[in-house]
């Protein structure tokens, strides 16, 4: 299954760089820079995906114990702090061509920016040396919360004053049609690169806790 999600992800990821550089028309204001968008966008859905995930998960591991979830919320937070970091990276440069500044605080980049450094602190501290039992409740409740910022990040663009554009945002007709096809392919692509790398990544942990156990028996 990792494979073949793996394998699709590529080759449509592969394709998309022939929709953006030749099929998507460059954008009048910004020029080539804009091309960026196309992999800002699938980041950002992806990595709220990530982190709506890890609510959920966080949820089951409160309500039935489950060791299962916790991997799972332990995967999709790891994943989620990696794209929402790229997602970060790559809206600098294309603010840097936009706005003429690398970072302004605005609404949405100051909410995207917390929620980077709160998940990380949940990664952080599922490293720390404590009970399993503990550990994990202590991450699944600090899962929940920090998910309040999630919608936060989507919605600030809207609730405040942003120079921060809407996703196919404007009131003037928003992307052409060709842009948008090419965003959805983008982001359907992407998808399959994350559910493959969701998926290795929860094996690898369920893998990592069979050993431990092994050698727990050992002892």
């Amino acid at each position: 299954m990792v494979r073949v999600l793996a394998l699709c992800g590529g080759f449509g990821m592969a394709a998309c760089q022939w929709l953006i550089f030749a099929y998507a028309p460059t954008e009048a204001t910004l020029g080539m820079a804009q091309k960026i968008f196309y992999l800002h966008l699938p980041l950002a859905w992806w990595g709220l995906v990530s982190f709506f995930v890890v609510f959920a998960a966080s949820v089951t591991v409160l309500a039935r114990h489950s060791d299962a979830a916790d991997r799972l919320s332990h995967a999709a937070c790891e994943i989620g702090v990696l794209f929402a970091v790229l997602t970060v990276v790559t809206g600098m440069f294309w603010a840097r061509r936009s706005w003429g500044v690398w970072w302004t605080w605005d609404p949405r980049l100051s909410t995207a920016l917390v929620m980077c450094f709160v998940y990380t602190a949940l990664l952080i501290l599922r490293g720390l040396d404590m009970p399993h039992e503990r550990r994990r409740q202590i991450c699944a409740v600090t899962g929940i919360v920090a998910f309040l910022d999630v919608p936060l990040v989507f919605v600030s663009a809207r609730i405040w004053r942003s120079i921060h554009p809407a996703v196919f945002a404007s009131k003037d007709g928003g992307l052409a049609p060709e842009m948008a096809f090419t965003a959805i392919a983008c982001t359907i692509s992407f998808g399959l690169l994350w559910l493959a790398l969701l998926v290795w990544r929860y094996r690898q942990l369920a893998c990592a806790d069979r050993i431990e156990k092994l050698a727990g028996r050992g002892d």
